[in-house]
């Protein structure tokens, strides 16, 4: 995401940015982060902290006159060419959010970034900037960030380099180590709890686990707080019936999401559309639509009511389900590893770039996930565990001429022509 913001800044033709994200994903860390090692000073305004910010943009919305007023509220002179603003949990003054037109079409030569939690719930509103902002989204720490994070260098290298499979120590290792992400997860504050405590695994979990605990009662928090005509009650069970769900297939993968009990009296798409979307826009949930054909677009298959539904974060998916970490450890949860790998590897793509899910469905044959390279269509099955059959895919290679087929399993790396198998920890590759 580092490398990204700095071609925001580097594009002439750059606008006022939006970093989109789930609450805790880390978006101001990485904006002052970016700030300092990029720019001559960094200038932060917290809208959420300093409610009196507001009164700034109400007069009007110069971008001349705000810039000196925030100048002076500051106390310090802003550089236009070399300094970054960050006007953060931008969302609690809806006129800082309108201002970005203007800074975009009057004072394109600053650099001026935003983010805030459930930001994307307001972008409906009549005040957005529409076509005067660039967006970019951040997710919670991939598996990758997360072995650099704690110390794992050797094992990144080994996922990057490798061409044959790893010897079985080596991948046992890395094996290990991402079990440990399934219990931990990409939040930042989780994994740096788990960093500082990693000399004593049952005490990493534990705390890792409290933290998530906490985290998923702010989210509740802030279902409360934002769902304005949305009922708050029907976000909170959609929200948790989510993990639930995913256990209702015997063929052991996620099934479309079935609106009937998911949250009680309400069993049809158009009465929890708008609960659907807004747990969307609050980045809760990931939706990976279906699609009953292999042909090219797979938008023009896919129904606006068949999809798969999985969590933002993996480690948020066991926290909910209340599987605990040595159950997670010891992979002695039935089925359910299935769900968290496929949940693992759709957080792993949007990572990596994919700007939406797909999984494909035709009568008894189902394809997890798919993606295009040069005009053609790729299948993708997701296995938990060291089988690594995938029937579905096969016939999918087959039907619409793919030129290979990926598995992500437990297995150990195997490339060929047609079949590109990698273990479970190298999904960053398959793109």
């Amino acid at each position: 995401m580092m490398g990204e913001l700095i071609a925001w800044k580097n594009n002439k033709k750059r606008k006022p940015l939006i970093l989109k994200g789930a609450r805790q994903v880390g978006k101001t860390f990485l904006l002052k982060s970016f700030g300092k090692e990029n720019y001559l000073k960094v200038h932060y305004l917290n809208f959420e902290n300093e409610k009196k910010l507001a009164t700034i943009f109400e007069r009007d919305l110069n971008p001349q006159r705000i810039l000196d007023e925030l100048s002076f509220h500051l106390n310090t002179s802003i550089n236009k060419q070399k300094d970054l603003i960050i006007f953060d949990e931008i969302q609690d003054c809806p006129r800082a959010l309108t201002s970005l037109k203007y800074f975009s079409e009057e004072m394109p030569e600053l650099s001026l970034a935003s983010a805030g939690s459930l930001l994307g719930i307001h972008f409906n509103g009549t005040s957005f900037p529409v076509g005067k902002v660039d967006f970019l989204t951040l997710y919670p720490m991939c598996f990758l960030e997360f072995l650099q994070a704690i110390g794992e260098q050797r094992s990144i290298e080994q996922i990057h380099q490798a061409k044959e499979p790893l010897s079985e120590i080596i991948h046992e290792h890395i094996w290990e180590r991402l079990k440990w992400y399934f219990i931990t997860g990409g939040l930042p504050e989780v994994v740096k709890t788990f960093r500082d405590l990693q000399s004593d695994l049952f005490e990493a979990f534990q705390a890792s686990r409290k933290v998530q605990e906490a985290l998923i009662l702010a989210y509740n928090s802030d279902m409360a707080k934002h769902a304005g005509k949305v009922n708050a009650m029907h976000l909170d069970r959609l929200w948790k019936a989510t993990p639930y769900q995913l256990a209702r297939d015997a063929d052991k993968s996620i099934p479309r999401f079935s609106f009937k009990d998911a949250v009680p009296g309400i069993n049809r798409y158009s009465k929890l559309a708008n609960v659907i979307d807004w747990l969307e826009a609050a980045g809760l949930i990931l939706k990976v639509k279906i699609t009953t054909e292999g042909s090219l677009p797979f938008s023009a298959h896919a129904a606006e009511n068949a999809f798969k539904l999985l969590l933002f974060d993996v480690g948020i998916l066991g926290a909910l389900s209340e599987l605990s970490p040595d159950v997670l450890m010891k992979q002695s949860y039935g089925s359910y590893k299935g769900y968290f790998a496929e949940n693992f590897v759709a957080q792993e793509f949007l990572v990596a770039g994919f700007s939406s899910l797909y999984s494909w469905k035709e009568k008894q044959a189902k394809v997890d996930y798919l993606m295009e390279e040069k005009g053609l269509p790729i299948p993708i099955e997701v296995k938990a565990g060291k089988t690594a059959k995938a029937k579905s895919a096969s016939l999918f290679q087959k039907k619409y001429n793919s030129p290979y087929k990926v598995i992500l399993s437990g297995q150990n790396l195997l490339l060929t022509e047609t079949i590109k198998r990698f273990p479970l920890y190298m999904t960053s590759r398959v793109i």
